[in-house]
């Protein structure tokens, strides 16, 4: 099990594939009924990347109806919101949980999808029983959701044109010297320090390249604390 969620995971740093697969690779590993990719939030809109079924996709257009929800909290509050009984009313989700006794689903569990602070959206999975997740799928069923918070951030920027393709003079320096800025500042690996950059810059509505000057000037760094990583200018 642990080599295939490993398999899973470098999958996803290069998959070109038809998004459908993203969650068939879910279902492989985490035993539910269904699973979603959807983005939320103000960085990238609220959007379905793939679901894995119809009624999936149901619960996501609720979410993003209502405004209220697992996926909501789960980004909000940057952990997994885990509702092993949705027949057990805690007054969180009041207009989600009524609509949900029409559903065919009996638990579901939401996974929050960021890369630092940026919150990019949520990996949402449901099954048609009650039941609990054990921690260990709960463990993988999290390092999913890394990965693919990574593929869908990427996705997002590709689509917006923002990748922003520098020439070989003063701006690639610049990011190339602050992408070493943030591995320092994270002990993360070059691949995510851009990523960072580049979503930052992205969440911001301004040049890669200006956030990497603030960034080796010391206008802007990324640190760790107890919520994860965050950007301090």
């Amino acid at each position: 099990m642990r080599g295939n969620v490993d398999d899973i995971v470098a999958g996803f740093s290069n998959f070109d594939g038809h998004e459908a697969e993203l969650t068939g690779s879910i279902l492989e590993t985490i035993p539910v009924t269904g699973a979603s990719i959807a983005t939320l939030g103000e960085l990238l809109g609220s959007e379905t990347v793939a679901a894995s079924d119809l009624q999936v996709a149901r619960l996501d257009e609720l979410q993003f109806d209502l405004s209220e929800g697992p996926c909501w909290d789960a980004l909000a509050q940057m952990r997994p919101m885990l509702q092993p009984d949705v027949r057990v009313h805690d007054g969180r989700w009041p207009a989600f949980s009524a609509a949900l006794q029409n559903e065919n689903v009996g638990a579901i569990f939401a996974f929050p999808m960021t890369v630092g602070t940026l919150r990019v959206g949520a990996v949402d999975l449901y099954n048609t029983d009650p039941g609990a997740l054990s921690p260990l799928f709960v463990a993988q069923a999290t390092e999913l959701t890394a990965a693919l918070s990574r593929y869908v951030l990427r996705r997002a920027l590709r689509q917006a044109g923002s990748a922003e393709v520098e020439g070989e003079g003063h701006a690639r320096r610049t990011i190339h010297q602050a992408t070493g800025f943030v591995i320092a500042q994270l002990g993360v690996s070059a691949e995510d320090a851009y990523l960072l950059l580049q979503g930052q810059a992205f969440s911001e509505g301004r040049a890669m390249s200006e956030l990497a000057a603030d960034v080796i000037a010391h206008r802007f760094r990324f640190v760790v604390d107890q919520n994860g990583i965050e950007g301090l200018s």
